[in-house]
């Protein structure tokens, strides 16, 4: 990897802290809408920056820092959710242990399944169909601004949000069959 397209180790710090400044923000409330997680969300803003630390600030990040950290985070978190899916399909003892007794009312609980239930589907989502999903629900970007963003025009982000529902209906009927079915 050529060292010239990195930023002097001088000022790294100094520029990392005005990244993490500006854009953490953004960075955890993507990690949070897509693990559900506090402690999953905190993890990938930490791991972002991290490996930023290690490889340094490359243009590319210093030009679009905001397209460049909100995939870093929808990445991670997908690999996240992933990797804890392929845990709980491989880890009998996850699967067979009796959760402790918590008094919850039928709100909280119905609500904590419908939120399990969508966290599963948007794992099936592609990185990009996730992170227009999320830009514009989580983020509440419009269309055009998100289309600025992504470098690309509003009517194929419109169409891509009406596709990504439709596609994040069929998949929570599915995870929802499959839970019944359990």
């Amino acid at each position: 990897m050529p060292t010239a397209a990195v930023r002097p180790a001088e000022a790294l710090p100094q520029e990392l802290e005005e990244l993490f400044l500006e854009h953490s923000s953004l960075i955890y409330r993507t990690a949070y809408a897509i693990t559900g997680h506090r402690q999953d969300a905190e993890d990938v803003l930490q791991s972002i920056f991290v490996r930023l630390l290690q490889r340094g600030v490359t243009p590319g990040v210093s030009q679009h820092p905001d397209r460049y950290l909100h995939r870093a985070a929808v990445n991670l978190s997908l690999n996240l959710l992933r990797t804890r899916k392929r845990r709980k399909l491989v880890d009998g003892v996850d699967t067979l242990e009796i959760p402790a007794v918590v008094e919850h009312s039928d709100d909280v609980s119905e609500r904590d399944e419908r939120r399990e239930r969508l966290t599963e589907a948007m794992a099936c989502l592609k990185p990009r169909a996730l992170e227009i999903l999320l830009l514009h629900y989580k983020h509440d970007y419009s269309d055009a601004q998100i289309a600025t963003m992504l470098g690309t025009s509003r009517g194929t982000i419109a169409v891509t949000l009406f596709r990504i529902r439709a596609r994040l209906r069929t998949l929570l009927r599915t995870v929802r069959e499959e839970g019944d079915r359990t």
